[in-house]
């Protein structure tokens, strides 16, 4: 049961990112103590905490129980939804196309597998998406624990955090067509836009960033398979395919320059 009062509580919330009302107040500034400056993403503790809390405050407004099927319907609708939120509202969008066109540069078929890429990506969104997750934690789940905000400004201070991520990755050409195609008025700053126009602005610019580095990535392996086909065709051995030759090299080059380590960084220090 707390299983699904977990789903329900993260179903509400994002429904409130993706619907809300608008923007919240000012958050904090970056005053505090060395304490409050370390990053400390929310635990699952924390939101067991929430939902908890918020069934409390529910039971005491004296309002009836949601009945099974409807109970059915948010957590299928949460589990649903959660995964495109993942992708498409987080870093893991240009992270795991990068690593698949490294892994298709380096001609290695399946080799990561693709469970091994999608973990790799997926550690490395929640390490680039810490500080949003620290802020959020900061301006939304701990005021809400300690009663000083509500269940409703709590989801709108997160939803905004989300969306000032997004906005500093997104291009401010594709967030000038979203506006213009949504037909409003061009808002006073940019956080007043809402989520229905930053969150595609910011995947077709995660798309863009994601191929420019993918190419990039591509050139110097090809350049190695353009110069092993020149040698095996000027030794007339036109018969061996030239990938069979190349791939060493290629895995060689790339385990020497610590490949790996380099694409984490690369990728690490490319969201603003």
């Amino acid at each position: 049961m707390i299983r699904y009062l977990l789903i329900i509580a993260l179903t509400a919330t994002l429904t409130n990112f993706a619907f809300g009302a608008g923007p919240a107040a000012n958050m904090p500034g970056a005053a505090g103590t060395a304490a409050d400056k370390q990053p400390t993403i929310p635990s699952i503790s924390d939101l067991m905490t929430v939902v908890e809390k918020a069934t409390e405050e529910r039971a005491q407004n004296k309002q009836k129980d949601w009945s099974t099927p409807v109970k059915l319907v948010i957590i299928f609708t949460g589990l649903a939804i959660l995964p495109s939120l993942l992708v498409m509202m987080t870093s893991f969008t240009r992270i795991v196309i990068v690593l698949g066109f490294v892994r298709r540069a380096l001609t290695t078929q399946t080799i990561p597998p693709n469970i091994a890429i999608i973990g790799l990506a997926l550690f490395l969104t929640v390490y680039t998406m810490t500080p949003t997750l620290t802020e959020i934690n900061n301006v939304a789940i701990k005021p809400y624990l300690a009663d000083k905000i509500n269940f409703q400004t709590a989801s709108d201070k997160a939803g905004d955090c989300i969306k000032v991520f997004m906005l500093r990755q997104a291009r401010k050409a594709d967030v000038a067509l979203f506006i213009q195609m949504a037909k409003i008025e061009q808002p006073k700053s940019p956080t007043d836009l809402g989520l229905h126009v930053v969150i595609p602005a910011f995947v077709i610019s995660e798309f863009r960033t994601a191929f420019e580095m993918g190419c990039l990535l591509f050139i110097p392996f090809l350049l190695i398979d353009m110069v092993i086909a020149g040698v095996l065709l000027s030794a007339g051995m036109m018969m061996l395919p030239p990938v069979m030759v190349s791939m060493p090299l290629k895995l060689i080059l790339f385990i020497l320059v610590d490949g790996w380590g380099l694409l984490a960084k690369s990728l690490s220090l490319s969201f603003r």
